[in-house]
């Protein structure tokens, strides 16, 4: 390194290691060496910098500092080793402006990666004004930055507590203004800090719980007390109210006087709604309690609407209320209280549910102006003055009985546990009106008896008549002074008398018997057919200690069911004489008859009640495949309720031969329109099947010769066309080949597909598209897609023609100059309408302008009337849509297997 002569100025120092006095050239040497060694030893780091930014020294403590030799460290840009690029930038500008830096704090990078924090001073060495290089001292302040750093971290750790503590912290002065707050009293009071600060610590006191709070603070602030706790409301910003506990403590100067006060600030709404639930809980259940007890002993039913109007106002706490109950599917006022005439007239009729509804929930409106009421409703509880209402349901053996309604002046929000009490009075009410209902209902029932057309009687386990109507005496002539008291066995004839001990045996275990028919004796002597329902009679207790006979006379059904019976008779005789297979099922497909005829086709006897659907063994498809008995037509028609036409199946035999038939399977309802099963016909449809076979052998033949036909004629047009001299007639034979070629790719579907008259759109679209594919330029990309539909074959060929044509036009007009492109065809079925769409990337056309010059055009609109169809084009994108509805003309059995 360079060693730089000092200035002249120096001469006069003393020697600092001897104290004598040097004069001269030795002066100026033996300081020079001095400074050499001060600079190079001295205790902090030194460097000098030249202007720009090329270390031209640095001291042994500055290479410590950083971990580098000499050779690493001088000669290199101090930029090289601050670790921030402004920092520096701002350094060798501020002192290549001449300005002295004092304690400018930057990072530097230490050569084993470290970063050390430093305080740099330093200023300029000039020379006529010019710059020669910086002077720095650099103070290693790592420790203390980190220092820093951590008392830093600890603040604001420490504001972070207490601005996150989940209580409410609050400083305050003497005056009680708030000096501090933290979060989370904001975020209690839904204030911010500057809300707050500088207010006073009642200003979000609830009035009435100001004073008790300042006569505390004051004791406190004088130095009576040093702390104290107290209960009270605070008024969030939005109005709501929540409790806290505040516990308030002094804290003091160093001279023991009062310096501030620290209030902490616990949220208590949670435990003051607890509290005050459970009063209410307990005043719900005293009203409950009352209830119940008043029940007991309501004979009448306004004893037990008054009962229920005091527990809905005690346990609700509402200040008005009513019961209303279903009468002919209508609400009416049963009771009510606090409620004027002109209410009851307007609301009267109202419900939110009906007789049928399944489980009605109760309705709470806890602001009646703004529900959705009608507007009659509404004005008539806004004249009242009402702001909220709640709909109980008053069920009683899963029937809606009525409702009762709790009324409130203000708005309200109903609990879960309001709502759930609601409910308790609801059951207590229905079970008390139905109670007294049923007193009545005992005394009605009584008088029931007597006047029924039916004979009642009811007698005790020995069977001794105990009661006897006036329904019995006109059936049997006895009176009841003649049979009361005596056994029953009087009219039991005689012949019959074995009857009674076996009917006690069963009341006896408790069994009904229901709709026993028998014979019983008139007082005349002469026998009547009845039908008996006798069921037990029980004391209060359980134990069965009766009887109760229900008698009716059965002698107009009797006659009615030998009517039936010899009609049914008649029709088996009928269906048996029919030469077709017929059998018959209920509701659930046992079958139920089966005639000769179904017995030779199934090759089997059917089992009564016990075979399902079908008389046959084993059903199959037409195509051969397994039809199962659940999904064959029988089924279908039961399941569905309707006449399954148009189908047909294969029966196989026990003995492994099979028989192709058509069923016709009908449902047979009852008066009321229920199925009550169904009856089908099997057609069998073996001759015609070998006729079609026959049929089909002779249209396989003739569609071969016409394909070939077709072939030779396309080869014979394009012979034609190759060597025409007329550039016309080659377009024309030309076309007529591209149309041959279509009308031969349509022949060939029809050829290959198995059914006579129909043809599947798929393989057809993708035979005519792969025809007219050869044709066109080998960059055009031809997209084909069909859904898996079924057409008539006589549509075959327009429709063949028609694709090729809408073809040709897209490939001529649709296409980009360079001859690619893409075509799309596909055919879609919509309910009964079918579209075929032929859709290119040109520009498309208007068909009225080139309807006249088109001869392609004319014969696809030709073609289309031919169908029955309409032909449209439109533009963006370009397009031509065949629509026409052409279903096929059969759907066989075996086509319709996945629906059925």
């Amino acid at each position: 390194m360079e060693r730089r002569v000092l200035p002249s100025s120096i001469s006069g120092a003393k020697s600092l290691a001897h104290g004598e006095q040097v004069e001269g050239p030795r002066a100026v040497l033996l300081l020079g060496n001095e400074m050499e060694d001060f600079f190079e030893n001295a205790a902090v780091a030194l460097h000098l910098v030249a202007n720009d930014g090329t270390i031209l020294r640095a001291n042994r403590a500055e290479l410590d500092l950083l971990g580098y030799s000499a050779e690493e460290y001088v000669g290199r840009n101090i930029r090289e080793f601050h670790a921030d690029a402004a920092a520096i930038d701002d350094i060798l500008n501020c002192l290549s402006r001449h300005e002295q830096l004092q304690h400018y704090r930057a990072r530097l990078r230490a050569k084993d990666g470290s970063i050390r924090w430093v305080e740099i001073t330093s200023n300029v060495r000039s020379a006529g004004g010019r710059f020669l290089n910086t002077r720095c001292v650099t103070l290693d302040v790592t420790n203390k930055v980190e220092a820093e750093e951590l008392l830093r971290e600890q603040e604001q750790r420490l504001a972070l507590t207490y601005h996150s503590a989940g209580v409410g912290i609050v400083e305050a002065d003497a005056e009680g203004r708030l000096l501090r707050v933290n979060g989370h009293l904001c975020r209690l009071l839904g204030c911010t800090q500057e809300d707050l600060v500088g207010r006073s610590i009642f200003d979000r006191t609830f009035p009435s719980d100001v004073e008790a709070d300042r006569t505390k603070y004051r004791q406190q602030v004088a130095g009576e007390i040093k702390s104290y706790t107290i209960e009270k409301r605070f008024v969030r910003k939005d109005g709501s109210l929540f409790w806290a506990v505040v516990t308030s403590s002094s804290v003091y100067d160093g001279i023991g006087r009062f310096h501030y006060a620290v209030r902490v600030q616990h949220d208590i709404t949670e435990r003051k709604e607890i509290e005050a639930t459970l009063a209410q809980r307990a005043e719900e259940q005293a009203a409950l309690h009352q209830l119940t007890e008043m029940l007991q002993h309501a004979h009448t039913r306004e004893d037990v609407y008054e009962a229920a109007l005091d527990a809905i106002q005690r346990g609700l706490r509402c200040q008005r209320a009513s019961i209303l109950l279903l009468e002919g599917g209508v609400m009416k006022f049963a009771a009510r209280r606090g409620l004027s005439d002109a209410y009851r007239s307007a609301v009267e009729g109202h419900s939110p549910w009906s007789a049928a509804d399944h489980d009605p929930q109760p309705i709470c409106m806890r602001d009646v102006e703004h529900a959705e009421l009608p507007s009659n409703l509404r004005d008539a509880i806004r004249t009242e003055g009402i702001g909220a209402v709640c709909f109980i349901p008053i069920i009683e053996g899963g029937r809606l009985l009525g409702k009762f309604m709790a009324y409130f002046d203000e708005l309200h929000e109903c609990s879960a546990e309001e709502i759930e009490v609601a409910r308790t009075i609801a059951r207590q009410l229905g079970f008390g009106i139905e109670r007294v209902r049923a007193q009545n209902a005992t005394q009605r029932l009584a008088a029931i008896v007597e006047s029924s057309h039916d004979a009642i009687v009811s007698k005790d386990l020995n069977g001794i008549v105990s009661t006897w109507n006036r329904g019995a005496e006109r059936l049997f002539g006895y009176t009841a002074a003649e049979m009361v008291g005596k056994p029953i066995t009087t009219i039991i004839p005689k012949d019959r008398q074995h009857e009674e001990p076996l009917i006690l045996g069963r009341i006896r275990n408790g069994e009904l018997v229901d709709h026993f028919e028998t014979v019983r004796r008139r007082k005349d002597g002469t026998l009547i057919d009845i039908s008996l329902t006798i069921s037990p009679v029980r004391d209060a207790s359980g134990r069965i200690v009766g009887a109760s006979k229900i008698a009716r006379d059965i002698t107009d059904k009797r006659i009615a069911e030998a009517k039936i019976e010899d009609s049914e008779r008649k029709l088996k005789d009928l269906l048996a004489a029919i030469p077709a297979a017929i059998y018959t099922t209920d509701r659930d497909g046992k079958i139920t008859y089966f005639n000769e005829a179904a017995m030779q086709l199934a090759g089997r006897t059917p089992v009564i009640g016990t075979d399902e659907w079908c008389v046959t063994w084993k059903l199959y498809w037409p195509d051969g495949t397994p039809l199962p008995h659940d999904q064959c037509p029988m089924a279908i028609s039961l399941r569905e309720g309707r006449p399954v036409r148009g189908y047909e199946a294969v029966a196989e035999r026990p003995d492994g031969t099979r028989v192709p038939f058509i069923p016709y399977p009908t449902p047979m309802r009852d008066a009321a329109g229920n199925i009550t099963g169904a009856i089908n016909m099997l057609v069998d449809v073996s001759e015609r099947r070998q006729a079609e076979t026959q049929q089909r052998i002779l249209l396989d033949e003739l569609n071969h010769r016409v394909k070939n036909n077709m072939m030779m004629l396309k080869s014979l047009l394009s012979v034609a066309a190759r060597t025409s001299k007329s550039s016309e007639a080659r377009t024309v034979l030309d076309e007529a080949s591209k149309r041959v070629a279509a009308m031969a790719a349509a022949q060939r579907v029809l050829y290959d597909t198995p059914d006579a008259i129909n043809f599947g759109a798929g393989p057809f679209l993708g035979a005519v598209c792969e025809t007219a594919r050869q044709m066109f330029p080998p960059a055009v990309q031809l997209i084909c897609e069909a859904d898996p539909i079924q057409l008539p074959n006589d549509i075959a060929m327009p429709l063949a023609l028609t694709i090729n044509e809408l073809l040709i036009n897209a490939i001529k007009y649709g296409l980009p100059g360079n001859g690619h492109g893409t075509v799309r065809v596909s055919i879609r079925q919509n309910g009964r309408a079918i579209s075929l769409v032929v859709e290119d990337e040109g520009p498309g056309f208007e068909l009225s302008s080139v309807r006249s010059s088109s001869s392609g055009l004319r014969l696809v609109e030709g073609l289309v009337r031919q169908i029955g169809g309409n032909f449209e084009v439109s533009r963006h994108p370009s397009r031509s849509t065949v629509t026409f509805c052409q279903m096929p003309q059969e759907i066989g059995l075996a086509t319709e297997s996945s629906d059925a």
